[in-house]
């Protein structure tokens, strides 16, 4: 097993399509609205070069997929940066952040030295926590 699709939610489908492109890089992979599901719109991107893994950016629905309390409870979660994480490794973690920064991405932790390498946080504009981290390749070997 592979893991091909993974899903965070997003307060605005295309506030995060122009984060996720324009600011992090990824490439649209799908972008598909059913409207026999009341416009349902399946949006999904990916970083350049992996194209075997895809993010769905998920629209956080109402009525009736969700009811109103547990709407709000996942409004509520997001704004708090704890509705889940992305972790993303690269090879220079200090280029990244100085690219990503140029982009506007706003970083609420940069570069440092941790014991698994070299890591870096921030949140895209729904409140989705984000890692970016340079391994060490000698952790856990």
């Amino acid at each position: 097993m592979k893991i091909a699709t993974t899903q965070v939610w997003v307060h605005d489908q295309d506030v995060a399509l122009e984060f996720y492109t324009k600011k992090l890089g990824m490439e649209v992979r799908s972008d598909v609205t059913v409207p026999e599901m009341g416009n349902f719109r399946w949006l999904t991107v990916g970083p350049v070069g992996q194209p075997d893994m895809s993010i769905v950016l998920m629209a956080v629905p109402g009525q009736p997929m969700m009811d109103d309390a547990t709407r709000s409870s996942v409004l509520d979660v997001m704004g708090k940066g704890f509705a889940g994480a992305v972790f993303l490794t690269t090879d220079d973690v200090q280029a990244a952040y100085e690219e990503l920064k140029a982009r506007g991405v706003e970083f609420v932790d940069p570069p440092t030295p941790m014991l698994y390498g070299i890591d870096s946080g921030f949140r895209d504009p729904s409140g989705n926590t984000f890692r970016l981290t340079q391994l060490d390749p000698s952790f856990g070997a």
